[in-house]
């Protein structure tokens, strides 16, 4: 089976997906950045009381919005998230990921359960990990930090 049949069969759910940083949407948007900070993420997932994503915010957000005063970092999350935002469900296709990503031209998309609770993170990372773990004869995979080793001898 070939990878785009791979990808409309598989499921979400087969993903390596990343835990999703979450805030409250009454939390200071410096809140928010300290919390994205500590987790060395770019993006908080915005939820309300019953745990379902109501808005994201991301470094680009923040980076945009220095540009002006700093008054905003006081202000609510609520106040500069995003409410519209890549999202697919556990039970979707991979494909859907990649869809996501296109469409809306981001490294990301929010993962949710079948009651829209927030349960990660997928996206770039999540697509390139599992290509490589379906292809392994098509995808030569190099760690971060590892010298870049040949597979065949060069030259002559």
């Amino acid at each position: 089976m070939g990878l785009q049949e791979n990808f409309r069969k598989d499921t979400v759910r087969q993903l390596n997906l990343r835990e999703a940083v979450t805030v409250s949407p009454t939390v200071t948007v410096r809140g928010a950045v300290e919390k994205m900070q500590s987790a060395k993420v770019g993006c908080v997932i915005v939820v309300d009381d019953d745990g379902q994503a109501v808005g994201v915010y991301n470094e680009a957000m923040l980076r945009n919005q220095l540009s002006g005063s700093r008054d905003f970092l006081d202000h609510a999350v609520s106040e500069h998230m995003a409410t519209k935002f890549p999202w697919t469900l556990l039970t979707d296709s991979v494909e859907t990921v990649l869809d996501a990503m296109q469409v809306n031209n981001t490294r990301f998309v929010v993962v949710l359960d079948e009651n829209k609770k927030v349960v990660g993170l997928t996206g770039q990372k999540g697509l390139m990990e599992y290509v490589a773990e379906h292809f392994p004869q098509e995808v030569m995979v190099q760690y971060v930090g590892n010298r870049i080793q040949n597979s065949a001898r060069e030259g002559a």
